[in-house]
This record gives structure tokens, C-alpha cells and sequence, in this order.
């Protein structure tokens, strides 16, 4: 058999990607509506956000169940921003685009600004697996230090703080404040709220301000510790589980072309990060191939699609990368 090149191999998967696309809108009339399903989509993952936050309040639920429900709901709308940012809803409908845009932002506060993500993501596509994408770097990608990676992982405000630095000397036109202030008001108030009570519960320990603080310092806390089981642990959960995963199947350093930037992940160890970033790790490879696609279409072709991609020279669970601060090497 004749050994193909990079090139054949990348069309050979594009072809396919598109033709499974085509089969699927054929069979699926419904597919043509896509303005429509963003939309309910949206709505039913807020829709659920919202109610298990009542439901804990009203004492129906426990803490846990609650977290980990309003995770998964926070997990749909980090999908839906993604396609939003690749314009695939109401691209042509400004008020309509910006208001699911708005939203998406509200359900996961911990983030930058869609906005601003935007200009960040179309930059990762041209970058990816180099010194020059900082939308992968800002989540652990290329740190071979396991512990600062874990703390990159999980606090994406700290991974900042501390990568700013070396950021400043490898990536053009990186600037702290850029990023910083990308997510104010939403973001800035999520780790205020966060950090507050940390704090608090900290010199609590040591200091009994649960006992001697004025009743409206306890009331403030009292919304902040809700707004922590209902929006903010769970928005730690899906972004930490979000941030492994893709700082784990994509590459850094060694990449040449499209077939080099990501490895799929198909292994159960990822199962329960899975969970919470909707399967990322085994569609996100679609993306990059072909990046105009809903973010539920390259779930349904992605059966078909991954045998494609393995006869075509992409990895599968390549660990050895992840151990060696994610460089690809042949």
C-alpha cells in the first residue's frame, strides 16, 4: 500500500468529516434548523442550571447532587460558545447572537469574555501546538511540571498570575492586562465571590467570624456560599475537567501540520473528566479538521469519523506526550 502524505491524509479526513455531515442532514431534515436547536439547546441547559439551584434551595436536593447536575448544564454551554465563536448561531441576527453569547458567559462565570475568546480561538487554530497559542497555554498546555500544571488546570486566574512572565518573552503581543480585564465584570466578580470565601472560612479557623461579624458580613456571606454550590464549584469542576482534557490531547512543540495538533481520547481513564466537558476529548480532533460544524453534529458522525481518522495517521491516547509536556515527537 502506498504510504500517503500529510496533505492526502488531511483531505482524505475532510472529505469524510464533510460527507458524513451531508449523509447526516439528508437523513435528519431537522439538522436545517440550526438557529432553532442552538437556541432550545441553550435554553434547556439554562433552564436546568436554574433549576437545580431551586431545588437546592428549597432543600430538595443536597449540595453534591446539585454541584455535579449544574456542572453538566454548565458543560452544554461551554459547547454552545465554542460554536458561537465559529459564528454557527444567528450569525446574520446580531441581538439574537450576542444575547445566547451573553448567556453562555453567565453560566460559566470563571471565564473571559466570549468576545475577547473569539479573537483568542481563530488565533489557536493558526498556532495550535506552538509557542504562539496562548488560548492552549492558559490551561497547562506545554508545562511539564506536574504540580503547576494541576494548578493551572484548576485555577485558570493563578495559572495567569504566574505564567505571565515567561508569557511576556514567547508570545507576540501577549499582555496580562489584555487578559485580565477581558473578563471583567462576570469573571472578576466569580473569583471575588470565590476567593471571599476561601478566605473567610480560613480565618474563620483561627478567628471565629462566623460568631462576631456584623449579621449583613454573614448575610453576604450566606448568598456567596449558595452562589459556591449552585454556579461556582461546579464551574471549577467542568473547567478543571475541561482544561485536562484539552491540555492533554494537544500537542506542543513538533507540529507540522493538522494531522500533528491533537490526539484523540478514547481511553476510559477520561470517562469521568469526559462527563463534565460533553465528550470532549473524542470530538474535539473533528473540530480542527473541519472547525464550521455544531458542536452536536460532530457527536453524531463521530462513530463513523474516528475510524476514518485512525487509518489516516491521527493518535489515539497518546500518553507518552502528556508525560513529556505534550511535544509531539515521531
Amino acid at each position: 500500500m502506498t504510504q500517503l502524505s500529510a496533505k492526502q491524509n488531511i483531505q482524505s479526513i475532510v472529505k469524510a468529516i464533510k460527507a458524513e455531515e451531508a449523509s447526516l442532514r439528508q437523513k435528519h431534515p431537522l439538522l436545517a434548523h440550526q438557529n432553532t436547536l442552538g437556541l432550545i439547546i441553550l435554553l434547556l441547559s439554562l433552564s436546568a442550571l436554574i433549576g437545580v439551584g431551586v431545588l437546592y434551595y428549597l432543600a430538595i436536593i443536597p449540595a453534591w447532587v446539585c454541584i455535579v447536575l449544574a456542572a453538566i448544564a454548565a458543560s452544554i454551554s461551554h459547547e454552545l460558545e465554542h460554536d458561537l465563536i465559529h459564528k454557527q448561531y444567528f450569525s446574520n441576527q446580531p441581538f439574537m447572537h450576542n444575547f445566547m453569547m451573553l448567556t453562555v458567559w453567565l453560566m460559566r462565570p470563571s471565564t473571559i469574555s466570549p468576545w475577547y475568546r473569539r479573537k483568542m480561538h481563530l488565533h489557536h487554530h493558526k498556532t495550535s501546538g506552538t509557542q504562539q497559542d496562548l488560548e492552549e497555554r492558559l490551561v497547562g498546555n506545554g508545562i511539564k511540571n506536574p504540580f503547576l500544571r494541576a494548578l493551572v488546570i484548576v485555577d485558570g486566574l493563578l495559572g495567569l498570575v504566574i505564567s505571565t512572565k515567561r508569557f511576556r518573552k514567547e508570545i507576540n503581543g501577549f499582555s496580562f492586562s489584555s487578559v485580565f480585564n477581558a473578563g471583567f465584570p462576570i469573571a472578576t466578580a466569580y473569583f471575588a465571590i470565590l476567593y471571599s470565601v476561601i478566605l473567610f472560612h480560613i480565618v474563620d479557623l483561627f478567628i471565629p467570624l462566623s460568631l462576631n461579624s456584623p449579621s449583613w458580613v454573614l448575610s453576604i456571606m450566606n448568598v456567596f456560599e449558595f452562589l459556591m454550590v449552585v454556579l461556582i464549584v461546579p464551574n471549577i469542576i467542568r473547567s478543571s475537567s475541561l482544561n485536562f482534557v484539552t491540555s492533554s490531547m494537544h500537542y506542543y512543540g513538533g507540529v507540522n501540520n493538522m494531522l500533528e495538533q491533537t490526539h484523540v481520547l478514547t481511553s476510559r481513564l477520561f470517562m469521568p473528566f469526559h462527563l463534565f466537558c460533553f465528550n470532549f476529548g473524542k470530538t474535539h480532533t473533528i473540530h480542527h479538521f473541519v472547525p464550521n460544524q455544531p458542536f452536536y453534529l460532530r457527536q453524531m458522525l463521530s462513530k463513523k469519523i474516528l475510524k476514518v481518522m485512525a487509518q489516516h495517521n491521527v493518535r489515539f491516547n497518546d500518553f507518552d506526550s502528556i508525560k513529556n509536556a505534550n511535544a509531539y515527537k515521531t
